[in-house]
């Protein structure tokens, strides 16, 4: 028989007693269960043959079907429903099982890194033996863990790929489709093979045909039908374009049959079939002729124990949203009931409702609005219960930023809803419970916060909600105020200094001053390679500043100094402390002089401080104290923003004199002081190196022995140097078996320190030369040599040694002797160079080659350089990309001192250049990133340019790089010869202005994700990737021009200029067309980069467009083009003209102490910034009322109807929904005829449309209904006429009795005459 029909009582869905069910319900990620019992028939259920693919479907967030066991044996469909996440495909169970397994990696590895940490500070404090076995025995247990989780994911990896990606072979395609796991016998498999390959082989016309003939077929079990649905699943990936010629006649048809089922998981494979089987709004025209909205909304009101039918349900509505225009399909009726789901707190479909809410808002917000979702999506907004609620928050902002969507929201006071958990916070009972709600409104306030809509909005009303926030620092709880003072740090991107942990922990500022200063030191490198005219202009930064003005002008000082006068916790009071260091710090860097200087002395406090004889004195005084403290640190900490800070390189100079001064103090030490030195170091009395105090052995290395007299000492007096060589020999099996750890990196540093020592004085070369030391490592390293005729069975380089014991700091010692020309010819006396270039041609010990090239020094001119160009152009691409990364450091470095470093640069340059010519893109891509950062200097720009690259090969690619050449005349005049410069003219001119635009607020809005992200592993310089600056100032082809005088001839002569300027006065208060918005957009960005030059002050003074673009920033009505306003002013800031022509205006820009432009401004009123208009919800575009043709079809002749539509009405006031559903359930005990009637049940739908219901109303209503309507609508029954012809009463009467007799008959499945009607009614059409 055909599938059973459909029941529109979800009552009449539970089997009966001695009927078992065909799927029981499984837990969902949201932790909500049916049963216990049905969630472990799931687990234990058999993997046999899949019912359904591996790809994502339109609109998908679940995986597909797959068959369990039943308690009779029996096969039977089961449904993924475990999790609800968007994009979600087959392999959901792999990725979590990956992402478990990262997991526990991370926390072995923090493990392993607290007993390193540990082990390290033992063997500073000499502690006892026993301790460090412990240590070290948890540590090996790590590593070991470590080992085993990492080749699992490696596994796992694997197995994911395998199953994942389609086999070669086509006669396996099938078979790969349906392979969810290895469970079945070998020869099931073989069999199955047989069959994919005959299915294979057929059309795919026939197939299709097969299929649907196959689901025409009578008196089958469900998962037959649900089996076949998925083979037609399965055929329309296989063939994509297939679905684009389906008969809709009878395709659609078929399905209507198996949406009429009883059967849950038919009806939910139908929804699939259907999903499918969409290709554009056409189709979904045709799909809604088929009554799908009517599907679907009984469906959805369900309840939760059909859950499979329920989530294809919803799958299938969201398929509507990826095709083009296809949300003008959808209808308001099934928008209303996705609102009532997303209201529905304990439904498990409530997060995709409210996601699928989210992106309706952006696509059509008029039908959001007149469906009544916006309740529900503020609701989800401000309760904190929503994870999700940035993507809701997205949305909104979407629609605040032009005038016309704004007027969407009713009230304008739409994102004040997470701000009122902190107001009210405090009240409630469980502080768990509250805190983590707390913590979700801070992470929506901080997204909000950081778009120009959201921080327009919220500084409405002179600043009344950020006000709002700052007085909830005085609500006396200690998790309330934690969180707020952690959202303000968040807000102002503050980044904790390297001891705020330790400060926040109690203790003095004075015991860690010497870790500021080491920590500072390797900002001093990436520092110096910048020029003053290349520097990144960091829009983040600005951003920030203008937010922290926000806060100051709302009184954020004011609000700290009162948290710190009546501080809740002496942590609390610390971190209160150190914010409002932060804070002052950064309205120091960032913002101008006339708000930072009042700020500095925190008038509040000096006012209590100065009251004499009130204790409240004592408290300022010490809060002046704590404050003063924390900004002494701060500044010698380094500069809170990336800007070059001039005072921080005089900082880090004097802490370099100073331990050149220590140094020498250490080399003048007598003889006796010298002797005491080692014999404190335990090396002379015992040969066991775990007894050395390494410590004084590095003091020693490093202090006493850079004196030749004591080195001559050490060396022919003592057994200390010959010790030492000793314990670093490879055949005395000491240091090449230490196991390679943290700790243990030491033994390495002190090596590399004896080998810099030793090269310093004549004595110290000649017996490093004649040692075994170099010898024996020759020896080692000649067992990789092809050409040496030695051989070893257990070399000391194999792979496994180096990973697991220090045997790789072998190369670390020869590379610091490549750093000096003395160690080179030690190396060259003893054939280590040529062991080199054998070592590179390796095809199997990409290790190998990793590690030689990384520890090898490059500066001297010889055969070192030739072996890296070697290693650049013949290896494997890995390597080669691996090499070329090791010339940034070289490449960066100044042109000046080329001659006495062998022109270092000049050399690494040209290797770069030949590597653009590589035939592997990846390996020319990250050439091109490194050139183009060693081009931040003139000198190294003038000198690529002077190698004359040639950069069309490659396309996007090289593109940065050519416009970098554009800032020098000698750039220019190369690029004028190749007709570069015309071509991208008219190119940036007729469309790369738009793109730049999207461009830079792809790059802003990932610089500020990116801040919320756990920060990368530290890797090592040359593993590491190339930087990639989110938020700054990308590369404008006008600005680059703008650097020469000819640029600017050539930019004047075309008039382009000029067009961006006319463009602007032209369209400056646009606030409704997208494509104008995005060119003004586009057309700022240029004039500021051009104002940003020097050379581009006559250009500005020229004209008054910086008249319009103040204009725009005080008074569009587009709060992003405000943004970008905003950002160009601070361009335009950058130069000396442009600073005097913002002054005129009323803008006032940031300069350093020596009067240079950071790029930041703001107006001298402030509030013209935030001027806001709050607007009103216009009638005419957002429908608010009920239409009137729905309260014309509401109504009904027959009094009994009427007294049905108006109690169905009644269910949506709280107030009369209980008798109204009381009425109801009289009339339906009566048996009343309406509720047989299709036109009834299409009014009582018109009344679901127009009106606002609960998810339960929604299903008691239509559950009143019988189940022969919803047939009698989908197959078109001409009940109409026996109306006509038989009293209304008695036929009613006998129909429903009828139906009740039949619906009896097909529970007890012994109905035989209704396949027989059934097929009548199908073939008709």
């Amino acid at each position: 028989m055909t599938p059973p029909v459909r029941a529109v009582n979800t009552q009449g869905d539970t089997p009966s007693s001695d009927q078992v069910p065909l799927l029981a319900p499984s837990r969902g990620r949201d932790g909500r269960s049916l049963s216990s019992a049905a969630a472990t028939s799931v687990m234990a259920a058999s993997r046999g043959q899949s019912y359904a693919t591996a790809t994502a479907a339109p609109g998908s967030f679940s995986s597909q079907l797959r068959p369990t066991q039943s308690h009779d044996g029996r096969i039977r469909p089961d449904f993924d429903t475990h999790a609800i996440i968007v994009g979600e495909d087959a392999n959901t169970t792999s990725e979590q099982r990956q992402a478990e397994l990262q997991d526990q990696i991370e926390k072995e590895t923090k493990i392993k890194v607290g007993s390193e940490n540990l082990l390290e500070a033992l063997n500073v404090k000499n502690a006892k033996k026993d301790q460090r076995l412990e240590v070290e025995r948890q540590l090996n247990i790590s590593n070991t863990k470590l080992a085993q989780l990492k080749s699992v994911l490696a596994a796992e990896i694997q197995k994911a790929k395998e199953v994942t990606s389609p086999p070669a072979n086509p006669q396996s395609r099938l078979s790969y489709l349906f392979r969810r796991n290895l469970s079945r016998s070998p020869s099931q498999l073989v069999t199955q093979k047989d069959e994919d390959n005959d299915e294979e082989t057929e059309s795919p016309s026939l197939a299709l045909a097969d299929l649907l003939q196959a689901l025409e077929m009578d008196g089958q079990q469900p998962e037959y039908y649900v089996t076949n649905a998925n083979a037609l699943v399965d055929l329309f990936k296989r063939h994509p374009t297939l679905k684009y010629d389906l008969v809709w006649s009878t395709f659609g048809l078929r399905m209507q049959i198996l949406l009429l089922s009883e059967n849950r998981e038919v009806v939910a494979a139908a929804y699939r079939v259907m999903r499918h089987a969409i290709t554009d709004r056409k189709s979904l025209q045709i799909i809604r002729e088929l009554h799908s909205d009517t599907f679907v909304i009984l469906s959805l009101v369900k309840e939760s124990k059909a859950s499979v039918e329920r989530e294809q349900a919803m799958k299938f509505v969201r398929a509507f949203l990826d095709v083009k225009d296809g949300v003008e399909e959808m209808s308001r009726g099934v928008v209303r009931i996705v609102v009532a789901v997303a209201e529905h707190t304990d439904d498990r479909l409530r997060n995709i409702a409210l996601l699928t809410l989210a992106e309706l808002l952006v696509r059509k917000p008029a039908l959001i609005a007149s469906a009544g979702g916006m309740g529900s999506m503020c609701d989800a907004l401000g309760e904190g219960h929503y994870l999700a609620a940035k993507s809701i928050t997205g949305s909104f902002l979407y629609l605040l930023d032009t005038p016309r969507r704004r007027t969407y929201l009713r009230t304008g006071h739409e994102l004040e809803a997470p701000l009122a958990t902190f107001t009210d916070a405090g009240t409630t009972h469980g502080q768990a419970h509250e805190e983590k709600k707390l913590k979700q409104s801070a992470d929506v306030i901080a997204s909000m916060l950081r778009s120009w809509p959201g921080l327009l909005t919220l500084s409405m009303h002179d600043f009344i909600n950020i006000r709002s926030l700052l007085l909830s620092l005085q609500i006396p709880a200690v998790h309330v105020r934690t969180i707020i003072l952690e959202l303000l740090s968040d807000i102002l991107m503050i980044k904790g200094p390297s001891w705020s942990s330790s400060f926040l922990a109690g203790r003095r500022l004075t015991t860690y001053g010497r870790v500021t200063n080491l920590k500072a030191e390797p900002q001093k490198d990436s520092a110096e390679t910048a020029s003053p005219g290349t520097t990144k202009w960091n829009l983040l930064e600005h951003y920030v500043a203008v937010v922290l003005a926000v806060f100051l002008h709302a009184g954020l000082v004011p609000a700290l100094l009162r948290a710190e006068e009546a501080p809740l916790t002496p942590a609390l009071k610390r971190k209160t402390t150190l914010l409002l260091g932060e804070v002052l710090k950064m309205a120091n860097e960032l913002l101008p002089s006339r708000w930072s200087a009042s700020l500095q002395v925190l008038p509040e406090l000096l006012q209590s401080a100065s009251r004499w004889g009130t204790e409240d004195r004592f408290v300022a005084v010490g809060t002046i104290y704590q404050v003063d403290s924390v900004n002494r640190t701060l500044y010698r900490s380094g500069p809170t923003s990336n800007h070059v800070s001039k005072t921080g390189a005089a900082g880090d100079n004097g802490a370099a004199r100073q331990a050149d001064t220590k140094a020498q103090a250490a080399m003048q030490i007598d003889e006796g002081q010298f002797r005491n030195l080692m014999l404190d170091t335990q090396v002379l009395n015992t040969v066991n190196f775990t007894k050395w105090r390494w410590d004084l052995i590095v003091q020693i290395i490093e202090g006493p022995l850079l004196n030749a007299k004591r080195l001559d000492e050490a060396i022919k007096a003592t057994k200390f140097i010959h010790r030492l060589l000793g314990f670093y020999r490879p055949f005395k099996w000491r240091f090449s078996e230490v196991k390679n750890t943290k700790p243990n990196q030491r033994y390495v540093r002190a090596g590399c320190a004896l080998m810099r020592t030793m090269l310093q004085n004549p004595e110290g070369v000649r017996y490093l030369s004649d040692s075994k030391f170099i010898r024996q490592v020759a020896e080692c390293l000649s067992h990789f040599d092809r050409m040496s005729g030695l051989t070893s069975e257990s070399p000391i380089f194999q792979v496994d040694r180096i990973n697991e014991t220090l045997t790789g700091g072998y190369f670390a010692f020869l590379g610091e002797l490549t750093k000096d020309s003395r160690g080179i010819q030690i190396l060259e006396r003893w054939r280590v160079l040529n062991m080199f270039y054998h070592i590179i041609e390796l095809h199997d010990r990409d290790d190998l080659i990793r590690t030689l090239l990384s520890n090898m020094d490059y500066t001297l001119d010889g055969h070192l350089r030739i072996i890296v160009s070697k290693a650049m152009t013949s290896c494997s691409k890995e390597i080669r990309i691996f090499s070329t990364r090791l010339l940034r450091k070289y490449a960066t470095r100044p042109m000046e001192g080329s001659e006495s470093t062998g022109g270092v640069a000049e050399w690494a340059i040209k290797l770069l250049v030949t590597q653009l010519y590589d035939p592997e893109v990846e390996v020319c891509e990250v050439a091109i990133k490194i050139l183009e950062e060693a081009c931040n200097q003139t000198e190294s720009l003038e000198y690529v340019v002077k190698c004359r690259p040639a950069l069309d090969h490659l396309g996007e690619i090289g593109a940065p790089l050519l416009l970098r050449f554009l800032s020098t005349s000698v750039g220019y005049h190369y690029l004028d010869e190749l007709d570069y410069i015309t071509r991208e003219m008219d190119d940036w001119f007729l469309g790369r202005n738009d793109s730049y635009v999207a461009f830079v607020e792809a790059s802003l809005a990932r610089g500020f994700s990116e801040l919320t992200e756990k920060p990368p592993p530290q890797l090592p310089h040359e593993e590491a990737p190339e930087p990639t600056n989110y938020g700054t100032v990308p590369p404008h082809f006008y600005r680059e021009l703008t650097r020469t005088k000819e640029g600017c001839k050539l930019l004047q002569q075309k008039g382009h200029f000029d067009e961006f300027v006319s463009t602007i006065m032209d369209f400056a208060m646009e606030d409704d067309d997208a494509e104008t918005i995005l060119k003004v957009k586009g057309c700022l960005w240029a004039v500021g980069n051009v104002g940003s030059m020097e050379l581009g002050a006559p250009f500005l003074e020229n004209s008054d467009v910086v008249k319009w673009i103040v204009r725009i920033a005080e008074t569009s009505e587009v709060m992003s083009l405000r943004g970008t306003a905003f950002y160009v002013l601070g361009l335009i800031s950058r130069s000396l003209h442009g600073q005097e022509i913002l002054l005129e205006y009323g803008w006032d820009g940031v300069v350093n102490e020596f009067g240079e432009s950071l790029g930041f401004c703001l107006p001298l009123d402030f509030q013209k910034l935030f001027s806001i208009q709050p607007w009103v919800a216009k009638p005419d575009q957002v429908k608010w009322k009920v239409p009137a043709d729905v309260k014309l079809g509401v109504t009904d002749s027959d009094p009994v109807n009427m007294r049905i539509l108006k109690l169905a009405t009644d269910l949506g006031n709280t107030v009369l929904a209980k008798k109204s559903a009381n009425d109801l359930q009289a009339i339906k005990a009566k048996k009343a005829p309406g509720f047989t009637k299709p036109d009834m049940f299409h009014k009582v739908l018109q009344i679901l449309e127009a009106h606002h219901f609960r998810l339960p109303a929604c299903r008691f209503v239509l559950d009143l209904f019988d189940r022969s309507v919803l047939r009698q609508i989908v197959l078109d029954e001409e009940e109409e006429e026996a109306d006509v012809e038989q009293p209304p009463d008695e036929d009613e009467s006998s129909s429903s009795a009828g139906d009740d007799d039949e619906d009896d008959e097909h529970d007890d499945s012994s109905s035989e005459s209704e396949p027989d009607v059934r097929h009548k009614r199908t073939s008709a059409p």
